[in-house]
């Protein structure tokens, strides 16, 4: 089971958040200004931007166990 410790919390982990936020406000950012909700390159840059801050932040906030197999 993965562990997530906020004792790792460190500036790669801040970064992911906001490329996590600057993602989310894009797209609704583009949505409101252009009125255009389905569009593919949209899509593609807000992916981009909020799976980088999610995989980022998992992979800096988890725990590793130290045990050997």
């Amino acid at each position: 089971m993965m562990k997530i410790n906020l004792k790792n919390l460190n500036i790669f982990t801040i970064l992911s958040v906001v490329l996590l936020l600057i993602g989310i406000v894009f797209y609704v950012y583009w949505g409101i200004r252009f009125g255009v909700w389905s569009d593919v390159g949209i899509y593609s840059i807000t992916i981009f931007l909020v799976l980088t801050g999610l995989v980022g932040a998992i992979m800096t906030l988890y725990e590793k166990n130290e045990e050997s197999i």
